[in-house]
């Protein structure tokens, strides 16, 4: 059964500020069908890629991060906020589309060799998706693949992440408001 999860995302115009469209997956998310969907289109393009472990970022990460690994019998790593992980951690200061933000890792959360499946719901400007993949290639693990729901390919982040393979399930080539 084929799911339309460009249809399940909510646009909210003039968020964050005024004149960007805001591409919200939460509804998405909240449907059963739209969350297998995505767990299943990415599970199948990363199967091949004999991942052992999903890293997913804080917040929208964690959501589908859980259910891949699950499907691709991985373990799941999480990149959070600074302070949220209470064991020793490498971090890594990047830049995002509106600021910039840091991401820690636990040190023993990849081990060298591992292959690792970066994941977050969403590409902007490819800011977390590099961070999250140096601080992977810093433990000593190989990055297989990066994968997200959604790819806003009017922003640089497909070119910030050149030299890793990028699967994304949906695509949009604007975030402008339609008046």
């Amino acid at each position: 059964m084929s799911y339309d999860i460009d249809a399940a995302i909510r646009r909210i115009p003039h968020h964050p500020k005024p004149g960007i469209l805001f591409y919200d997956l939460m509804p998405l998310f909240e449907r059963p069908e739209g969350l297998a969907a995505c767990v299943d289109g990415i599970a199948s393009w990363a199967r091949p890629r004999d991942i052992d472990v999903v890293l997913g970022a804080e917040a929208r990460g964690f959501i589908l991060g859980g259910a891949i690994a699950r499907e691709l019998d991985a373990g799941m790593a999480c990149a959070r906020k600074p302070g949220k992980l209470p064991y020793d951690v490498i971090r890594r200061e990047y830049d995002l589309e509106y600021g910039t933000d840091v991401l820690e890792v636990h040190r023993d959360a990849i081990t060298p060799g591992q292959r690792v499946l970066v994941h977050d719901d969403l590409l902007a400007t490819g800011g977390t998706a590099a961070a999250k993949c140096q601080l992977v290639e810093e433990l000593g693990g190989v990055v297989a693949g990066v994968a997200f729901v959604v790819e806003l390919t009017f922003l640089p982040g497909r070119e910030r992440l050149a030299g890793y393979d990028v699967l994304s399930l949906v695509s949009y080539d604007t975030e402008a408001v339609g008046e």
